[in-house]
Protein backbone atom coordinates (compact mmCIF):
# COMPACT_ATOMS: atom_id res chain seq x y z
CA UNK A 1 0.00 0.00 0.00
CA UNK A 2 1.83 3.17 -1.14
CA UNK A 3 2.91 5.63 1.48
CA UNK A 4 2.02 3.33 4.38
CA UNK A 5 4.08 3.73 7.52
CA UNK A 6 1.71 2.07 9.95
CA UNK A 7 4.44 0.54 12.08
CA UNK A 8 6.04 3.94 12.66
CA UNK A 9 2.79 5.22 14.17
CA UNK A 10 1.99 2.46 16.65
CA UNK A 11 1.62 3.84 20.13
CA UNK A 12 0.93 7.34 18.85
CA UNK A 13 4.30 7.86 17.16
CA UNK A 14 4.62 9.63 13.82
CA UNK A 15 7.03 9.10 10.97
CA UNK A 16 8.72 12.06 9.31
CA UNK A 17 6.31 11.86 6.36
CA UNK A 18 2.71 12.54 7.26
CA UNK A 19 1.10 10.06 4.89
CA UNK A 20 -2.62 9.45 5.33
CA UNK A 21 -4.39 6.63 3.53
CA UNK A 22 -8.03 7.48 2.87
CA UNK A 23 -10.42 4.70 1.83
CA UNK A 24 -13.51 6.03 0.07
CA UNK A 25 -16.67 4.46 -1.27
CA UNK A 26 -16.52 4.32 -5.04
CA UNK A 27 -19.93 4.12 -6.69
CA UNK A 28 -20.57 2.88 -10.24
CA UNK A 29 -20.76 6.30 -11.85
CA UNK A 30 -18.15 7.60 -14.32
CA UNK A 31 -15.49 9.64 -12.60
CA UNK A 32 -17.27 9.49 -9.26
CA UNK A 33 -14.14 10.03 -7.16
CA UNK A 34 -12.50 12.53 -9.51
CA UNK A 35 -13.46 15.58 -7.40
CA UNK A 36 -11.99 13.95 -4.29
CA UNK A 37 -8.79 12.97 -6.05
CA UNK A 38 -8.50 16.61 -7.14
CA UNK A 39 -9.09 17.70 -3.53
CA UNK A 40 -6.25 15.41 -2.45
CA UNK A 41 -4.01 16.95 -5.10
CA UNK A 42 -4.72 20.51 -3.99
CA UNK A 43 -4.37 19.56 -0.33
CA UNK A 44 -0.99 17.90 -0.91
CA UNK A 45 0.20 20.91 -2.90
CA UNK A 46 -0.87 23.29 -0.15
CA UNK A 47 0.71 21.22 2.63
CA UNK A 48 4.25 20.10 1.78
CA UNK A 49 5.31 17.14 3.89
CA UNK A 50 1.72 15.92 4.19
CA UNK A 51 0.49 13.35 1.69
CA UNK A 52 -3.08 12.13 1.31
CA UNK A 53 -3.49 8.96 -0.76
CA UNK A 54 -6.99 8.08 -2.02
CA UNK A 55 -8.10 4.45 -2.37
CA UNK A 56 -11.52 3.65 -3.87
CA UNK A 57 -13.48 0.60 -2.69
CA UNK A 58 -16.92 -0.82 -3.37
CA UNK A 59 -19.26 0.53 -0.66
CA UNK A 60 -20.74 -2.94 -0.21
CA UNK A 61 -17.41 -4.44 0.83
CA UNK A 62 -15.86 -1.51 2.72
CA UNK A 63 -16.62 -2.76 6.27
CA UNK A 64 -15.26 -6.25 5.58
CA UNK A 65 -12.17 -4.86 3.85
CA UNK A 66 -11.45 -2.60 6.80
CA UNK A 67 -11.82 -5.50 9.24
CA UNK A 68 -9.50 -7.61 7.11
CA UNK A 69 -6.98 -4.75 6.98
CA UNK A 70 -7.00 -4.62 10.78
CA UNK A 71 -6.14 -8.33 10.91
CA UNK A 72 -3.28 -7.70 8.49
CA UNK A 73 -1.98 -4.72 10.48
CA UNK A 74 -2.76 -2.27 7.66
CA UNK A 75 -5.97 -0.38 8.59
CA UNK A 76 -6.77 2.86 6.75
CA UNK A 77 -6.36 6.17 8.55
CA UNK A 78 -9.72 7.41 7.27
CA UNK A 79 -12.52 5.15 6.03
CA UNK A 80 -15.87 6.04 4.50
CA UNK A 81 -18.94 3.99 5.46
CA UNK A 82 -22.40 4.08 3.92
CA UNK A 83 -24.88 5.62 6.37
CA UNK A 84 -26.65 2.31 7.01
CA UNK A 85 -23.26 0.85 8.01
CA UNK A 86 -22.80 3.31 10.87
CA UNK A 87 -23.30 0.69 13.59
CA UNK A 88 -20.71 -1.50 11.84
CA UNK A 89 -18.21 1.36 12.02
CA UNK A 90 -18.96 1.87 15.71
CA UNK A 91 -18.49 -1.83 16.46
CA UNK A 92 -15.36 -2.53 14.40
CA UNK A 93 -12.39 -3.06 16.71
CA UNK A 94 -8.70 -2.42 16.24
CA UNK A 95 -5.85 -4.80 16.99
CA UNK A 96 -5.90 -3.65 20.63
CA UNK A 97 -9.51 -4.75 21.10
CA UNK A 98 -10.75 -1.16 21.38
CA UNK A 99 -12.87 0.74 18.86
CA UNK A 100 -11.03 1.22 15.59
CA UNK A 101 -12.48 4.70 15.11
CA UNK A 102 -12.54 7.73 17.37
CA UNK A 103 -15.08 10.60 17.30
CA UNK A 104 -13.86 13.40 15.07
CA UNK A 105 -15.45 15.92 17.41
CA UNK A 106 -13.23 14.69 20.23
CA UNK A 107 -10.15 14.78 17.98
CA UNK A 108 -10.91 18.32 16.85
CA UNK A 109 -11.72 19.66 20.29
CA UNK A 110 -12.47 23.37 20.26
CA UNK A 111 -10.07 24.18 17.43
CA UNK A 112 -11.27 26.45 14.64
CA UNK A 113 -8.61 25.32 12.18
CA UNK A 114 -6.25 22.40 11.59
CA UNK A 115 -3.07 22.98 9.59
CA UNK A 116 -4.62 26.24 8.45
CA UNK A 117 -7.76 24.50 7.15
CA UNK A 118 -10.92 26.02 8.73
CA UNK A 119 -12.93 23.51 10.76
CA UNK A 120 -16.24 23.21 8.90
CA UNK A 121 -18.08 20.52 10.83
CA UNK A 122 -20.42 23.12 12.29
CA UNK A 123 -21.17 24.41 8.78
CA UNK A 124 -22.43 21.04 7.55
CA UNK A 125 -26.17 20.79 6.79
CA UNK A 126 -27.62 19.74 10.19
CA UNK A 127 -29.65 16.77 8.94
CA UNK A 128 -26.48 15.27 7.45
CA UNK A 129 -24.06 16.27 10.21
CA UNK A 130 -26.28 15.08 13.04
CA UNK A 131 -26.93 11.69 11.50
CA UNK A 132 -23.40 10.93 12.67
CA UNK A 133 -23.82 12.57 16.06
CA UNK A 134 -24.28 9.64 18.42
CA UNK A 135 -24.39 9.61 22.20
CA UNK A 136 -23.64 13.32 22.23
CA UNK A 137 -20.46 13.06 20.13
CA UNK A 138 -19.71 13.79 16.48
CA UNK A 139 -18.32 10.50 15.21
CA UNK A 140 -17.98 11.08 11.49
CA UNK A 141 -18.07 13.82 8.87
CA UNK A 142 -20.41 13.45 5.88
CA UNK A 143 -18.72 14.68 2.69
CA UNK A 144 -21.93 14.26 0.68
CA UNK A 145 -25.59 13.45 1.20
CA UNK A 146 -28.86 12.83 -0.62
CA UNK A 147 -32.52 12.33 0.21
CA UNK A 148 -35.73 11.17 -1.48
CA UNK A 149 -37.64 13.64 -3.65
CA UNK A 150 -40.60 13.58 -6.03
CA UNK A 151 -40.22 13.84 -9.81
CA UNK A 152 -43.18 14.89 -11.93
CA UNK A 153 -44.03 15.04 -15.61
CA UNK A 154 -45.59 18.50 -15.70
CA UNK A 155 -47.10 17.96 -19.14
CA UNK A 156 -49.32 15.20 -17.77
CA UNK A 157 -50.15 17.30 -14.73
CA UNK A 158 -51.19 20.23 -16.89
CA UNK A 159 -53.37 17.99 -19.04
CA UNK A 160 -55.09 16.75 -15.87
CA UNK A 161 -55.62 20.27 -14.55
CA UNK A 162 -53.10 19.95 -11.72
CA UNK A 163 -51.41 23.27 -11.11
CA UNK A 164 -48.95 22.42 -8.28
CA UNK A 165 -46.83 19.44 -7.42
CA UNK A 166 -48.46 17.33 -4.70
CA UNK A 167 -46.97 17.77 -1.23
CA UNK A 168 -48.93 15.22 0.82
CA UNK A 169 -49.91 11.58 0.46
CA UNK A 170 -53.52 12.58 -0.18
CA UNK A 171 -52.55 15.17 -2.79
CA UNK A 172 -50.37 12.62 -4.57
CA UNK A 173 -53.15 10.05 -4.54
CA UNK A 174 -55.61 12.60 -5.93
CA UNK A 175 -53.14 13.63 -8.64
CA UNK A 176 -52.54 10.00 -9.60
CA UNK A 177 -56.27 9.45 -10.03
CA UNK A 178 -56.51 12.54 -12.22
CA UNK A 179 -53.64 11.67 -14.58
CA UNK A 180 -54.63 8.01 -14.96
CA UNK A 181 -58.17 9.13 -15.87
CA UNK A 182 -56.87 11.04 -18.92
CA UNK A 183 -57.90 9.47 -22.27
CA UNK A 184 -54.26 8.89 -23.17
CA UNK A 185 -52.98 9.00 -19.63
CA UNK A 186 -50.28 6.82 -18.06
CA UNK A 187 -51.01 3.28 -16.96
CA UNK A 188 -50.13 4.15 -13.35
CA UNK A 189 -49.74 7.38 -11.49
CA UNK A 190 -46.52 6.84 -9.53
CA UNK A 191 -43.57 4.48 -9.27
CA UNK A 192 -40.83 3.88 -6.74
CA UNK A 193 -38.81 0.75 -5.94
CA UNK A 194 -39.61 -1.57 -3.06
CA UNK A 195 -36.56 -0.43 -1.13
CA UNK A 196 -36.23 0.14 2.61
CA UNK A 197 -35.09 3.77 2.20
CA UNK A 198 -38.61 4.90 1.31
CA UNK A 199 -40.15 3.26 4.36
CA UNK A 200 -37.48 4.76 6.62
CA UNK A 201 -38.13 8.19 5.11
CA UNK A 202 -41.89 7.91 5.62
CA UNK A 203 -41.50 6.80 9.25
CA UNK A 204 -39.03 9.65 9.91
CA UNK A 205 -41.44 12.18 8.39
CA UNK A 206 -44.15 11.04 10.82
CA UNK A 207 -41.88 11.25 13.85
CA UNK A 208 -41.85 7.49 14.34
CA UNK A 209 -39.04 5.40 15.81
CA UNK A 210 -37.86 2.08 14.42
CA UNK A 211 -35.83 1.14 17.51
CA UNK A 212 -35.49 1.86 21.22
CA UNK A 213 -32.89 4.11 22.86
CA UNK A 214 -33.81 7.01 20.63
CA UNK A 215 -33.48 4.99 17.45
CA UNK A 216 -30.15 3.63 18.69
CA UNK A 217 -28.73 7.13 19.15
CA UNK A 218 -28.48 7.31 22.94
CA UNK A 219 -27.28 3.72 23.30
CA UNK A 220 -27.13 0.43 21.42
CA UNK A 221 -30.55 -0.41 19.95
CA UNK A 222 -31.93 -3.58 21.54
CA UNK A 223 -35.59 -3.56 20.48
CA UNK A 224 -37.02 -3.03 17.01
CA UNK A 225 -40.58 -2.30 15.92
CA UNK A 226 -41.61 -2.73 12.30
CA UNK A 227 -45.33 -2.74 13.07
CA UNK A 228 -45.64 0.71 14.63
CA UNK A 229 -48.51 3.04 13.67
CA UNK A 230 -46.09 5.06 11.52
CA UNK A 231 -44.84 2.00 9.63
CA UNK A 232 -48.34 0.64 9.09
CA UNK A 233 -49.70 4.02 7.97
CA UNK A 234 -47.14 4.08 5.14
CA UNK A 235 -47.50 0.39 4.27
CA UNK A 236 -51.31 0.43 4.14
CA UNK A 237 -51.37 3.62 2.06
CA UNK A 238 -48.79 2.15 -0.32
CA UNK A 239 -50.81 -1.06 -0.55
CA UNK A 240 -53.99 0.87 -1.33
CA UNK A 241 -52.29 2.73 -4.15
CA UNK A 242 -51.23 -0.62 -5.59
CA UNK A 243 -54.70 -2.17 -5.27
CA UNK A 244 -56.32 0.89 -6.85
CA UNK A 245 -54.01 0.72 -9.86
CA UNK A 246 -52.24 3.98 -9.01
CA UNK A 247 -48.82 2.60 -8.03
CA UNK A 248 -46.62 0.61 -10.38
CA UNK A 249 -44.82 -2.40 -8.88
CA UNK A 250 -42.68 -4.57 -11.13
CA UNK A 251 -42.88 -7.49 -8.71
CA UNK A 252 -39.15 -7.32 -7.99
CA UNK A 253 -37.50 -6.01 -4.83
CA UNK A 254 -35.20 -2.97 -5.16
CA UNK A 255 -36.00 -2.71 -8.88
CA UNK A 256 -34.91 0.86 -9.56
CA UNK A 257 -34.50 0.44 -13.32
CA UNK A 258 -38.11 -0.47 -14.02
CA UNK A 259 -39.21 2.65 -12.16
CA UNK A 260 -36.89 4.86 -14.21
CA UNK A 261 -38.16 3.21 -17.39
CA UNK A 262 -41.81 3.69 -16.42
CA UNK A 263 -41.31 7.36 -15.64
CA UNK A 264 -39.05 8.00 -18.61
CA UNK A 265 -41.49 6.43 -21.05
CA UNK A 266 -44.56 8.20 -19.68
CA UNK A 267 -46.08 5.09 -18.10
CA UNK A 268 -46.04 6.88 -14.74
CA UNK A 269 -46.56 10.59 -14.13
CA UNK A 270 -44.62 10.63 -10.86
CA UNK A 271 -41.48 8.99 -9.53
CA UNK A 272 -40.01 8.86 -6.04
CA UNK A 273 -36.25 8.50 -6.16
CA UNK A 274 -32.97 9.86 -4.87
CA UNK A 275 -32.14 13.53 -5.22
CA UNK A 276 -28.95 12.32 -6.93
CA UNK A 277 -31.07 11.52 -10.01
CA UNK A 278 -32.36 15.08 -10.48
CA UNK A 279 -30.02 16.47 -13.13
CA UNK A 280 -30.15 13.26 -15.17
CA UNK A 281 -33.94 12.92 -15.11
CA UNK A 282 -34.47 16.59 -15.95
CA UNK A 283 -32.06 16.31 -18.89
CA UNK A 284 -33.63 13.09 -20.16
CA UNK A 285 -37.07 14.66 -20.00
CA UNK A 286 -35.84 17.65 -21.99
CA UNK A 287 -34.35 15.35 -24.63
CA UNK A 288 -37.73 13.61 -24.97
CA UNK A 289 -39.72 16.84 -25.20
CA UNK A 290 -41.01 16.61 -21.62
CA UNK A 291 -40.64 18.91 -18.63
CA UNK A 292 -39.59 17.19 -15.41
CA UNK A 293 -39.90 19.08 -12.15
CA UNK A 294 -38.68 18.20 -8.66
CA UNK A 295 -40.73 18.47 -5.48
CA UNK A 296 -40.42 17.37 -1.89
CA UNK A 297 -41.24 13.80 -0.93
CA UNK A 298 -44.97 13.79 -0.08
CA UNK A 299 -45.75 13.37 3.63
CA UNK A 300 -48.64 12.26 5.81
CA UNK A 301 -50.42 15.48 6.77
CA UNK A 302 -52.59 13.68 9.35
CA UNK A 303 -49.66 13.82 11.79
CA UNK A 304 -47.01 16.41 12.64
CA UNK A 305 -44.11 16.53 10.18
CA UNK A 306 -40.69 15.73 11.73
CA UNK A 307 -38.48 15.74 8.66
CA UNK A 308 -36.73 13.67 6.05
CA UNK A 309 -33.55 11.72 6.70
CA UNK A 310 -30.43 11.49 4.58
CA UNK A 311 -28.71 8.92 2.47
CA UNK A 312 -24.98 9.19 2.05
CA UNK A 313 -21.66 8.41 3.69
CA UNK A 314 -19.54 9.34 6.68
CA UNK A 315 -15.76 9.77 7.02
CA UNK A 316 -14.38 7.96 10.07
CA UNK A 317 -11.02 8.70 11.74
CA UNK A 318 -8.87 5.83 13.01
CA UNK A 319 -7.97 6.02 16.66
CA UNK A 320 -4.39 5.74 17.90
CA UNK A 321 -2.84 7.91 15.22
CA UNK A 322 -0.04 10.22 16.29
CA UNK A 323 -1.05 13.88 16.67
CA UNK A 324 0.55 15.03 13.41
CA UNK A 325 -0.94 12.21 11.35
CA UNK A 326 -4.34 12.69 12.97
CA UNK A 327 -4.18 16.40 12.15
CA UNK A 328 -3.31 15.65 8.53
CA UNK A 329 -6.39 13.43 8.29
CA UNK A 330 -8.64 15.95 10.04
CA UNK A 331 -7.34 18.81 7.90
CA UNK A 332 -8.02 16.88 4.72
CA UNK A 333 -11.58 16.18 5.84
CA UNK A 334 -12.13 19.92 6.21
CA UNK A 335 -10.44 20.54 2.85
CA UNK A 336 -12.84 18.10 1.19
CA UNK A 337 -15.90 20.11 2.26
CA UNK A 338 -14.57 23.62 1.64
CA UNK A 339 -17.21 25.68 -0.18
CA UNK A 340 -15.60 25.44 -3.62
CA UNK A 341 -14.96 21.70 -3.21
CA UNK A 342 -18.47 20.89 -2.00
CA UNK A 343 -19.98 23.05 -4.73
CA UNK A 344 -17.93 21.25 -7.38
CA UNK A 345 -18.97 17.87 -5.99
CA UNK A 346 -22.61 18.95 -6.30
CA UNK A 347 -22.16 20.24 -9.83
CA UNK A 348 -20.38 17.11 -11.01
CA UNK A 349 -22.16 14.31 -9.13
CA UNK A 350 -25.39 16.02 -8.03
CA UNK A 351 -24.80 15.17 -4.39
CA UNK A 352 -26.17 17.81 -2.06
CA UNK A 353 -23.88 20.76 -1.34
CA UNK A 354 -22.97 19.57 2.14
CA UNK A 355 -22.27 22.89 3.88
CA UNK A 356 -24.19 26.10 4.31
CA UNK A 357 -21.29 28.03 2.81
CA UNK A 358 -21.29 25.85 -0.33
CA UNK A 359 -25.02 26.50 -0.76
CA UNK A 360 -24.34 30.22 -0.39
CA UNK A 361 -21.53 30.01 -2.96
CA UNK A 362 -23.79 28.29 -5.48
CA UNK A 363 -26.39 30.97 -4.85
CA UNK A 364 -23.82 33.70 -5.47
CA UNK A 365 -22.78 32.01 -8.70
CA UNK A 366 -26.40 31.89 -9.90
CA UNK A 367 -26.43 28.10 -10.03
CA UNK A 368 -29.73 27.64 -8.22
CA UNK A 369 -31.32 30.52 -10.11
CA UNK A 370 -30.57 28.58 -13.29
CA UNK A 371 -31.35 25.18 -11.73
CA UNK A 372 -34.03 25.73 -9.06
CA UNK A 373 -35.06 22.06 -9.00
CA UNK A 374 -31.61 21.10 -7.76
CA UNK A 375 -32.16 23.03 -4.54
CA UNK A 376 -35.34 21.20 -3.50
CA UNK A 377 -33.53 18.41 -1.64
CA UNK A 378 -31.48 20.85 0.46
CA UNK A 379 -34.60 22.83 1.34
CA UNK A 380 -36.40 19.62 2.27
CA UNK A 381 -33.66 18.55 4.67
CA UNK A 382 -33.64 22.03 6.20
CA UNK A 383 -37.20 21.42 7.43
CA UNK A 384 -36.18 18.46 9.62
CA UNK A 385 -36.55 19.00 13.37
CA UNK A 386 -33.35 17.17 14.34
CA UNK A 387 -35.17 14.58 16.46
CA UNK A 388 -34.01 10.95 16.66
CA UNK A 389 -37.01 10.09 14.49
CA UNK A 390 -36.07 12.53 11.73
CA UNK A 391 -32.42 11.45 11.82
CA UNK A 392 -33.33 7.78 11.31
CA UNK A 393 -32.30 4.57 13.06
CA UNK A 394 -28.88 3.06 13.81
CA UNK A 395 -29.06 -0.73 13.88
CA UNK A 396 -26.84 -3.76 13.96
CA UNK A 397 -27.26 -6.11 10.99
CA UNK A 398 -29.07 -3.35 9.13
CA UNK A 399 -28.53 -5.30 5.90
CA UNK A 400 -30.45 -8.30 7.20
CA UNK A 401 -33.18 -6.12 8.65
CA UNK A 402 -33.55 -4.27 5.33
CA UNK A 403 -34.04 -7.61 3.61
CA UNK A 404 -36.81 -8.53 6.05
CA UNK A 405 -38.57 -5.20 5.44
CA UNK A 406 -38.44 -5.41 1.63
CA UNK A 407 -39.59 -9.04 1.68
CA UNK A 408 -42.51 -8.15 3.93
CA UNK A 409 -43.51 -5.30 1.61
CA UNK A 410 -43.23 -7.60 -1.40
CA UNK A 411 -45.56 -10.09 0.26
CA UNK A 412 -48.09 -7.32 0.89
CA UNK A 413 -47.93 -5.91 -2.65
CA UNK A 414 -47.51 -9.08 -4.68
CA UNK A 415 -49.06 -11.80 -2.50
CA UNK A 416 -51.84 -9.89 -0.77
CA UNK A 417 -50.48 -10.46 2.73
CA UNK A 418 -52.18 -8.58 5.55
CA UNK A 419 -49.91 -5.62 6.45
CA UNK A 420 -50.46 -5.89 10.22
CA UNK A 421 -49.79 -9.61 10.34
CA UNK A 422 -46.89 -9.59 7.89
CA UNK A 423 -45.04 -6.67 9.48
CA UNK A 424 -45.63 -8.16 12.92
CA UNK A 425 -43.87 -11.28 11.65
CA UNK A 426 -41.12 -9.12 10.14
CA UNK A 427 -40.59 -7.50 13.55
CA UNK A 428 -39.95 -10.91 15.11
CA UNK A 429 -37.50 -11.88 12.38
CA UNK A 430 -35.69 -8.55 12.56
CA UNK A 431 -35.50 -8.76 16.36
CA UNK A 432 -33.79 -12.15 16.08
CA UNK A 433 -31.21 -10.65 13.69
CA UNK A 434 -30.60 -7.69 16.00
CA UNK A 435 -30.26 -9.94 19.05
CA UNK A 436 -27.75 -12.17 17.28
CA UNK A 437 -25.73 -9.18 16.11
CA UNK A 438 -25.61 -7.58 19.54
CA UNK A 439 -24.67 -10.83 21.26
CA UNK A 440 -21.87 -11.33 18.77
CA UNK A 441 -20.43 -7.86 19.43
CA UNK A 442 -20.79 -7.52 23.16
CA UNK A 443 -19.04 -10.71 24.21
CA UNK A 444 -17.18 -11.22 26.40
CA UNK A 445 -14.81 -10.79 24.80
CA UNK A 446 -15.90 -7.82 22.66
CA UNK A 447 -15.27 -8.47 19.00
CA UNK A 448 -15.82 -7.02 15.56
CA UNK A 449 -19.17 -8.12 14.08
CA UNK A 450 -18.96 -11.38 12.18
CA UNK A 451 -21.62 -10.17 9.75
CA UNK A 452 -20.33 -7.08 7.93
CA UNK A 453 -22.79 -7.08 5.05
CA UNK A 454 -23.98 -3.76 3.69
CA UNK A 455 -27.55 -3.33 2.48
CA UNK A 456 -28.74 -1.09 -0.32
Amino acid sequence: MPGRRYGDRLGGMDSDTRTVNVWLNDYPFPGFLDPVREAARTFNAAHPGHEVVIHGHDFRTMPSKVARAVEQGEPPDVAEYLYTSTQLALDTLGADGERLFTPIGRALGDRTEVLGEPVLVGDVVPAARDYFRIGGEQWALPPTASTVVLYADTGLLKAAGIEALPRTWQELETACRAVTALPDGPAQGVAWPNHVWFLLQAVAQQGGLIADRDNGRSGRAEKIDLASPEVLAWVTWWDRLQRDGLYRYSGKRSDWNSCFEAFGSGQAAFLLSSSVDAARLIAQGRENGRTVRVGRMPYNDEVSFAGNMIGGDGLWLRSGLGPATSDTALAFMQHMVKPEKAAQWHRQNNRLPITRSSVALLDEQGWFRENPDLRVATEQLDEADGSPAALGPLLGDFAGIQKEITQAMHDVLAEGADPVVRFGDATGRAQALLDAYNAGCEGPPRRTPANLKVGW
